[in-house]
């Protein structure tokens, strides 16, 4: 056995056997692209293809029954060749594909989590203030359900199905304005629960067979999240943002591809069914392999700002008699900051939500507008606060930043003018730190920068003290 042989088998030996190896991935047929898991086993070719036992015998038949260039079928570019010559071959269109790797299912359902491992709903809800300011009922209702839903989970991965009491999906509805917090919730949540996270956008599914992503590819999503892992996948969170714009349109004389036909291709999805998704990909085509991915045990978390929701709040609330003692005023919930609060699912069929979708939505969590003090909070007490991060920046440059609490009571301010919650925030930081981030690592002298409320306002300027005294800044 000469060197090159022997390197060749210490590579297979090593990409079989060692820690995250071909062994913990199923092969692929290269022409048919099912794994080994639907197709059987595989032939192992020379270059490292696998063959299925159906392609190979449908290669023999054509073969056999006459004159057949191989050259010409798509995606079996070498059959016309010697596969001793495979390792020579540098051209780049005829390299071999590279194969979306497909974990194996094991056999054994293992739970990868014990009862003890899911986290109460106060430990939940404690994980989420040290990065979410506010919002205390959301956050309680949210810890509350998540909860319930992994005891589920694991009482279905013990047989708990052939139980008399079955524990329904407790699937949630997040209804909030823009900029509420409602993302960052789901991905606090799960970074704490430490399970895959999918986020999709509701405007860009469309009914199977109009142009857009179909429903299936929010799952597609999730089981690259987990890594192609299904079984992982299976115990994931899906995140569908923009949800109201899935509401269905009035006064349409056409089909409604991605309004009502949306909401009604998702009702199977959030109850839990069996979906056959490709895997690497959105499109689903001969070259792309297949997995099967059970919905039953996935958390969907559907979020929407819900526009115009509270003028249907207030017309619900106000059709009492407009006459006598116990009448009320129509401007009484005008200035309710907890309107929203107040929703039915009434209301939001009114806005344009299906019944049928409604009712696989069992949980509702409002979300408040923010405060100028809320907004206050997030600038500095989250664990990932902007104001943290910028003194971090400046940190390096062995510089300490420093605001006065009336100026960060102006860019609350400004914040609420621009009415787009918190992410107006990072665009008012990001306009009047430009500035001080480009000037100050010019003198090394410079010790500390107090941001006033007079350089906000463009009145004055920054407070800088050197390290041998104060100087005002020009």
């Amino acid at each position: 056995m000469d060197e090159r042989e022997k390197d060749s088998l210490e590579q297979e030996k090593q990409g079989t056997c060692g820690e995250g190896g071909e062994d913990e991935y199923e092969k692929v047929c290269y022409v048919c692209r099912r794994p080994e898991s639907k197709a059987g086993p595989m032939i192992t070719m020379p270059g490292n293809m696998h063959l299925c036992h159906d392609c190979m015998q449908k290669a023999f038949d054509s073969v056999t029954s006459g004159n057949l260039d191989w050259s010409k079928i798509q995606n079996m570019p070498y059959m016309n060749m010697n596969f001793s010559d495979l390792k020579n071959l540098n051209i780049p269109e005829m390299e071999i594909p590279k194969k979306q790797k497909v974990k194996k299912r094991s056999d054994d359902k293992k739970l990868e989590f014990e009862l003890k491992d899911i986290p109460a709903p106060h430990v939940i809800k404690s994980r989420l203030d040290e990065y979410v300011i506010g919002q205390e009922k959301a956050k309680k209702v949210i810890s509350v359900a998540v909860y319930n839903h992994y005891k589920r989970v694991y009482m279905a991965a013990k047989g708990g199905d052939r139980e008399d009491v079955r524990i329904e999906k407790s699937n949630i509805l997040m209804v909030g304005p823009t900029g509420s917090g409602k993302t960052y919730l789901v991905k606090t949540l799960a970074e704490l629960l430490e399970v895959p996270l999918a986020i999709a956008d509701a405007t860009s599914l469309t009914e199977a067979g109009y142009i857009g992503d179909d429903i299936e590819s929010v799952i597609s999503k999730l089981l690259a999240a987990a890594g192609n892992d299904v079984a992982k996948a299976e115990r994931g969170i899906v995140f569908i943002d923009e949800i109201d714009k899935i509401a269905k349109k009035k006064n349409m004389n056409t089909r409604d591809v991605s309004g009502e036909s949306v909401q009604q291709e998702l009702l199977k999805l959030l109850e839990g069914t069996r979906v056959e998704v490709p895997v690497g990909s959105n499109q689903k085509n001969a070259l792309t392999p297949m997995e099967t991915v059970n919905t039953d045990n996935i958390l969907f978390i559907c979020g929407g700002a819900f526009p115009d929701l509270e003028d249907i709040i207030k017309e619900r609330l106000s059709k009492r008699s407009s006459i006598g003692f116990a009448s009320d005023l129509k401007d009484k919930y005008d200035n309710d900051p907890d309107l929203l609060s107040k929703v039915t699912a009434e209301d939001l069929r009114a806005f344009g939500m299906i019944p049928e979708f409604l009712g696989r939505l069992p949980v509702v969590v409002t979300l408040q507008k923010l405060t100028r003090d809320l907004l206050v909070k997030i600038l500095k007490e989250p664990k990932n606060a902007i104001l943290k991060q910028y003194v971090k920046l400046l940190e390096l440059d062995e510089v300490r930043l420093e605001f006065e609490d009336e100026a960060l009571e102006w860019i609350a301010e400004e914040a609420l003018k621009k009415d787009t919650g918190a992410r107006a925030l990072r665009a008012i930081m990001e306009e009047f730190m430009l500035d001080i981030m480009y000037e100050i690592p010019k003198d090394p002298d410079i010790g500390s920068v107090i941001i006033t409320r007079s350089y906000l306002e463009k009145k004055g300027g920054p407070v800088i003290e050197m390290r041998s005294g104060l100087l005002p800044h020009a």
